[in-house]
């Protein structure tokens, strides 16, 4: 897959294509259903395949202490599309210029003369350009004009509502890492590169691999079962994901502990994928208390890993 950062860096090749436009956080089960009705038509017209995010997210950037939190984050969301066949991804900025651009002029500069668009999907609900004036009418006055075919997505249920980012959002901020990959279609994962620390967990005597999240961490906080890629073989791990109340922490990290593994794994990248949840994000009385439960949280998940058969096998898939 290409990945394209900003349309400057478009060139004739690009053009024409099929599109589709969105944030796609998650890429669900309903974004599945997009890309897949995107590749149809790729065929159908004999075109590639190109996906259009923003980065950041447009509510990240209107509402920076606001917005929901991140799914995935980038890097994760272009592995999925990657491994879904999608042949280009297109990342634009959203900054103010972007912002501010008339809805009539974004269509002409990107989906007309930059991508030449014969095929358009997109959700009922996408709207674009400054003070959201574009939306889907507006793209069917355009497309029946230009000659370019454009869809609505499909809508995709699960149960008695629409498969939606809100819906997995809200499972994970509860634990329910059971619905969330029934929406997802698939575990979650986190990648990062592992960065040091204040070696808390090392003078604790539990040394963790940490990720950090910046602005956008995920909508979830607790302590995780997980499965550890990128180091060879799986690896069975404990991970917390959260603020360390105990010690009064502000950044979001993801901090996992690496069972019957000693290594420096500073500066590698690893991918963390959530088996199962734990128990929620607490403060303790003391390093000391603090100590205790982190042990008694790897032995669980010991257990867990054991009763699951992953220990005996050694690794985790």
């Amino acid at each position: 897959m290409e990945l394209v950062r900003g349309a400057h860096n478009l060139h004739e090749r690009h053009r024409p294509c099929v599109a589709t436009i969105g944030n796609f956080d998650g890429i669900h089960r309903g974004h599945q259903a997009v890309i897949e009705s995107l590749h149809a038509a790729g065929r159908r017209l004999g075109l590639p395949t190109t996906v259009i995010l923003f980065e950041p997210q447009p509510r990240e950037f209107f509402m920076p202490d606001r917005a929901p939190g991140r799914i995935m984050r980038l890097r994760d969301k272009l592995r999925v599309l990657r491994s879904l066949g999608v042949e280009r991804t297109l990342c634009l900025r959203f900054d103010a210029r972007l912002a501010a651009e008339p809805a009539e002029d974004f269509i002409q500069r990107l989906l007309v003369d930059a991508l030449d668009v014969r095929f358009l999907m997109v959700g009922d609900d996408f709207r674009f350009g400054h003070r959201r004036r574009g939306d889907f009418a507006m793209l069917q006055r355009v497309a029946e004009n230009r000659g370019f075919e454009l869809e609505r997505m499909p809508t995709v249920s699960y149960g008695d509502a629409r498969v939606s980012s809100t819906r997995i959002r809200e499972a994970l901020a509860r634990g329910d890492l059971s619905t969330a990959e029934i929406l997802l279609g698939r575990r979650l994962r986190i990648s990062g590169r592992v960065v040091r620390g204040e070696a808390l967990g090392r003078q604790l005597g539990w040394p963790t691999a940490n990720i950090r999240f910046g602005q956008h961490p995920p909508p979830m906080r607790g302590i995780f079962n997980v499965a550890v890629h990128g180091l060879g073989e799986i690896r069975p791990g404990v991970a917390s994901l959260g603020t360390r109340p105990t010690v009064n922490g502000v950044e979001t990290l993801l901090e996992t502990y690496l069972l019957d593994f000693s290594g420096d794994l500073y500066g590698r990248t690893i991918d963390v994928e959530f088996l199962a949840w734990q128990r929620g994000e607490e403060r303790f009385d003391g390093l000391e208390a603090l100590k205790e439960q982190i042990a008694a949280d790897v032995t669980a998940a010991r257990t867990w890993f054991e009763d699951h058969g992953y220990l005996k096998a050694n690794t985790v898939g």
